[in-house]
């Protein structure tokens, strides 16, 4: 099984490319709003332990299918521990079913971010991201108290590629994504 891990900043395209990625390799994709969202309408607010919870239900799930793998997303700040250990979290599930592991940083300035905050596509998947000026102000916040993209030679994992995408389309950055790790 492959997993493929879309990593960066909030807006800056991860469930998008994930989108043009999984029509391009068989790939399942299990973007992170996946779990938001519903954990949001339930509760009427953040709830952190039962996004994480049901996040692990559906990973334990599908690593023991057959399925040639899975895409997910994780809006992920270098700088906080807790971000690497969630990513090892996920590791250590898929493990056990000998799992590749790929590595997708995508990186686009906060004015290319902002425009892409409002688009269609997100906002039909995110209705959490529909209050736009909310939504904006959470990606202004987060980008000053966080640093989302790494240093050069911060990520020494195998299968590793970083990805300006600001003037990229999803599709050329999923054939990029493809052809790198020969999915």
């Amino acid at each position: 099984m492959k997993l493929v891990f879309i990593l960066g900043n909030a807006a800056v395209g991860k469930m998008t490319v994930g989108q043009e990625l999984m029509k391009i390799t068989g790939l399942r994709l299990f973007h992170n709003h996946i779990t938001i969202e519903p954990v949001l309408e339930v509760f009427g607010e953040w709830n952190l332990d039962a996004i994480l919870d049901s996040r692990d239900v559906l990973f334990r799930e599908f690593a023991k299918t057959d399925k040639y793998g899975m895409i997910t997303t994780l809006m992920f700040a270098f700088d906080e521990k807790e971000d690497w250990d969630y990513l090892e979290r996920i590791k250590n599930i898929f493990k056990p079913y000998n799992t590749e592991f790929y590595y997708v940083e995508l990186v686009a300035p906060q004015k290319i971010r902002l425009q892409r905050n409002v688009t269609e596509n997100r906002l039909k998947n995110k209705a959490s991201k529909r209050d736009i000026e909310t939504s904006n102000q959470r990606l202004i916040n987060d980008d000053a108290n966080h640093r989302f993209e790494s240093y050069d030679g911060e990520v020494d994992f195998d299968n590793y590629i970083k990805i300006d995408n600001s003037d990229l389309p999803p599709e050329k950055v999923a054939v990029m994504i493809k052809e790198k790790f020969n999915l």
